[in-house]
């Protein structure tokens, strides 16, 4: 499927807050395997209430997006293709960040800190992984909030301040090519 600049952007801008993420993990250093479960406990709390919390932001956007469909085929200016076609993608990433997040939240509520089994040196290993997926998944819920709010404003330019020359409305010669 084709990307729109809108997505492109959308993307562009979720790489640089997980860049931006991911810069802060580093400056803390290298850590040893205890200082790693150390860190572990502590912010285990906090990456259950992030995983938690994208879960319920991606279930709210799924659900506002059949109120931006209903808005968008209600309308008295037609949108192209491409406008549903967008639409569908950010449903699309919105589903995989879901899934993700929740598949995550599962995860980090498993007791890895109280096992008498893992090696102190994983611990380290553990820490960064966890740190690397929750700033994907920050970044991912970043994507997806863009790429909603791209979708908000070309539905405000279209219906809500009728620009008809907007790229993605449909003028009077495609209205007609198409009935």
């Amino acid at each position: 499927m084709k990307l729109s600049r809108y997505t492109k952007r959308a993307i562009a801008g979720g790489i640089i807050s997980m860049f931006v993420i991911l810069l802060g993990t580093f400056l803390l250093g290298a850590l040893s395997g205890y200082e790693a479960k150390v860190l572990i406990k502590n912010s285990l709390a906090g990456i259950n209430t992030l995983c938690n919390t994208i879960v319920l932001a991606s279930a709210t956007i799924l659900a506002l997006l059949l109120t931006v469909l209903g808005l968008s085929s209600g309308a008295d200016s037609k949108l192209k293709a491409d406008h549903y076609k967008h639409i569908l993608q950010i449903a699309q990433l919105d589903t995989v960040v879901f899934i993700t997040s929740l598949l995550c939240f599962l995860l980090f509520n498993l007791p890895i800190t109280e096992s008498e089994n893992v090696p102190s040196n994983w611990f380290s290993t553990v820490y960064y992984i966890s740190l690397g997926i929750t700033s994907i998944l920050s970044a991912a819920l970043i994507v997806v909030v863009l790429m909603l709010y791209n979708t908000v404003v070309n539905i405000i330019k279209i219906v809500g301040l009728g620009m008809h020359d907007h790229p993605l409305a449909q003028n009077d010669e495609e209205k007609e090519e198409q009935e």
